[in-house]
């Protein structure tokens, strides 16, 4: 396992312990994120695909796959930042020669500091034939395709809690954890990330009633969308409140992969799916 690492809030100043979450390779050996903890965390105000993973190439394969990019959520202060990584040796960063204004203006063999798209050859229309005048914008990027996500065998019910974590990190939410402090007996457990309010339910009887009103209850308290999933499923009148409160149901298999069973489920995990 990782050493915890200190990483300072950009916010508050206050130090927090942050390991590095290990991932399952599918050659079977773990990898983790390449920390960069020497440029400073990147406070999360919005949140994109793009963010939300970085590629991570095993050291005994060499296999390069997608993770959720880590993050930390301060414990005084609550802001969520994003750790920066290492790039991958060979690639290039978002901002580099190709990406550059240098690179898009064109070449400048006089040295006048203009490129092309500027110079006396572009003429009154800003550049030769078919180049695209300054005032006019580039089109918007297509939007990054969410990766596949990558079901882990359910046999205990820590694997059906690790799961669900996962899956929510895959949904796009930050820094899921189960709440601190010592928990109350139950069959389900709790788990919280900014925004979110989940309870997973590994035990072979279905989800009732009340399990349902209470996560609902325990959102509404929060400001938090409320999530369930379950193992064995729903009764008929938890689905029918689930569906007139708006929780997401989930079911999950032994193969560990969640699957929607109401409305509010499909549209939380959205058409990339």
């Amino acid at each position: 396992m990782a050493e915890a690492v200190p990483v300072r809030c950009p916010a508050c100043l206050r130090e927090n312990g942050y390991t590095a979450p290990v991932f399952p390779c599918a050659c079977g050996s773990p990898v983790h994120p390449p920390l960069d903890l020497a440029a400073p965390p990147v406070p999360l105000t919005h949140r994109t695909w793009s963010d939300t993973w970085v590629t991570v190439r095993c050291t005994t394969c060499g296999r390069e796959s997608e993770w959720p990019h880590p993050e930390l959520g301060c414990g005084s202060c609550g802001t969520v930042v994003l750790i920066p990584v290492h790039p991958l040796e060979g690639t290039g960063s978002p901002a580099g020669p190709a990406g550059s204004p240098q690179a898009a203006a064109g070449p400048d063999p006089g040295g006048t500091g203009r490129g092309t798209a500027g110079g006396p050859a572009g003429g009154a229309a800003g550049g030769p034939a078919g180049a695209r005048p300054a005032h006019i914008p580039p089109p918007p990027a297509a939007p990054v395709p969410r990766p596949a996500f990558r079901p882990v065998t359910i046999r205990t019910a820590r694997d059906a809690v690790a799961t669900a974590a996962l899956y929510l990190r895959w949904l796009g939410f930050r820094d899921v954890r189960q709440p601190d402090g010592r928990p109350i007996p139950a069959a389900t457990v709790d788990l919280r990330a900014p925004g979110l309010v989940a309870q997973v339910d590994p035990t072979t009887a279905p989800a009732g009633l009340r399990a349902v009103e209470c996560v609902w209850l325990n959102g509404l308290t929060a400001s938090a969308t409320s999530v369930y999933f379950a193992l064995a499923g729903y009764t008929e009148d938890a689905r029918a409140r689930a569906d007139d409160l708006g929780i997401p149901l989930f079911v999950m298999d032994l193969t560990g992969m969640p699957q929607p069973v109401n409305d509010p489920a499909d549209a939380l995990v959205g058409p990339d799916a």
